[in-house]
């Protein structure tokens, strides 16, 4: 499976990703149910409040070949600064009606 991370333009400047990637490399979190190898082909931001360029992002990470598109865990989640997004679930809607259902897409990461 080829994956995508999408994650909050707020945390981007103190948050780089380390957690994200451990959980997809030891398989925990969102991961832990995947089956196959996992190759991470893209990890982006939304581009901001609120949101808007995900779907855009999210078209050109399946381009690039994701059939699986996770939502990091700052934009579902809050981690780690404590405050979830407000856009989050509107955010995931644009994008599924976007990618289409062939594409599966993660509320978290870790």
């Amino acid at each position: 499976m080829k994956l995508g991370i999408i994650r909050c333009m707020q945390t981007e400047d103190y948050c780089p990703g380390s957690v994200d990637f451990a959980a997809l490399r030891e398989r925990r979190g969102a991961f832990a149910g995947l089956e196959g190898e996992l190759e991470l082909v893209g990890f982006v931001s939304c581009g901001g409040c609120p949101g808007k360029k995900a779907v855009l992002r999210a078209r050109e990470l399946v381009r690039r070949g994701a059939d699986v598109i996770a939502f990091a865990s700052c934009i579902q989640k809050g981690t780690p600064i404590g405050f979830a997004c407000p856009f989050a679930g509107e955010m995931k809607q644009a994008v599924s009606r976007a990618v289409g259902d062939d594409i599966l897409l993660l509320d978290y990461t870790h």
